[in-house]
């Protein structure tokens, strides 16, 4: 079954489908050896390069869908090398043949907790993308009293020097005085944006710890630096959140596609929230 060739690539975690589509515009893909236009589709067989350089094609049939939690502590860096020479999140992925990890979003090199990594590249830009609004949540030690007023202003927005923003629930979870420990709730992934909104307020994240994404929460047993797979149905579940839950092995298109989207369960929205440092002590 032949699919469109900046899909592939999005899957392959080159970037997303149409920051693919401005790539084949441009030149840098071929399909056997003739320049790619964009609409073009590919089957197996097909030989694809970017830029020049081969790239294994999977087809959407494929059972190689994977997903990992990895549990990153303080110090690393969410990049695959680093000019410092600072350890990265990739050193202590499981190693892959043929394909590659791709990170669902970032965290800073001060902050610890859930990652999620993938090797479906179409399914990681879509469970970063804004429109998708899936939450993340974190605990937050913070630095500083925090008065009923804040909690107001944290609510109903601030600004930013890149545009406004809020949390969508804040919980204090523990603590008291200067180092009270707060759950925040957020469905966006700018830089740093959780640190931002509270120093707008006059107070510091003195430690950040990422506890869930989606429908995914950080497991209580697994150790700063170790990762865990998720099954399948784990991956159904939040594929289903961002709109990608029939992507794999459906077959339909079209029509077909929208009908049984229509038809399909609705997602389960009674996420579990807050409870991860009620449980456990830092």
């Amino acid at each position: 079954m032949s699919e469109k060739l900046q899909k592939v690539l999005a899957r392959a975690g080159i970037g997303s489908r149409r920051s693919m589509e401005d790539w084949i515009a441009s030149g840098r893909v071929s399909v056997n050896g003739k320049k790619a236009k964009v609409g073009d589709r590919v089957e197996r067989g097909d030989v694809l390069r970017v830029d020049g350089r081969s790239m294994d094609y999977s087809g959407e049939d494929s059972d190689s869908r994977r997903m990992i939690i990895y549990y990153k502590p303080e110090g690393e860096v969410c990049t695959r090398t680093d000019p410092e020479g600072r350890p990265t999140v990739f050193d202590r992925l499981p190693r892959l043949d043929n394909e590659r990890w791709v990170a669902v979003g970032r965290l800073d090199v001060n902050t610890q907790g859930l990652l999620l990594f993938t090797t479906d590249g179409d399914l990681a830009n879509r469970l970063m993308h804004p429109s998708s609004e899936i939450e993340r949540e974190y605990a937050a030690r913070i630095f500083g009293e925090v008065t009923p007023e804040m909690l107001h202003n944290l609510r109903t927005g601030v600004q930013l020097f890149d545009g406004p923003a809020h949390f969508d629930e804040i919980l204090h979870s523990g603590g008291e005085g200067m180092n009270a420990w707060y759950h925040v709730i957020i469905k966006e992934g700018r830089r740093r944006e959780v640190r931002r909104m509270w120093e707008t307020q006059g107070v510091q994240v003195s430690r950040l710890i990422r506890v869930r994404y989606g429908c995914v929460t950080l497991p209580r047993g697994l150790k700063a630096g170790r990762w865990e797979e998720l099954s399948e149905d784990q991956i159904s579940e939040l594929a289903q959140l961002c709109g990608a839950g029939l992507r794999k092995r459906t077959g339909l298109y079209g029509r077909p596609k929208m009908r049984a989207e229509k038809e399909a369960p609705p997602v389960m929205e009674n996420v579990k929230r807050g409870g991860y440092l009620r449980r456990r002590r830092y």
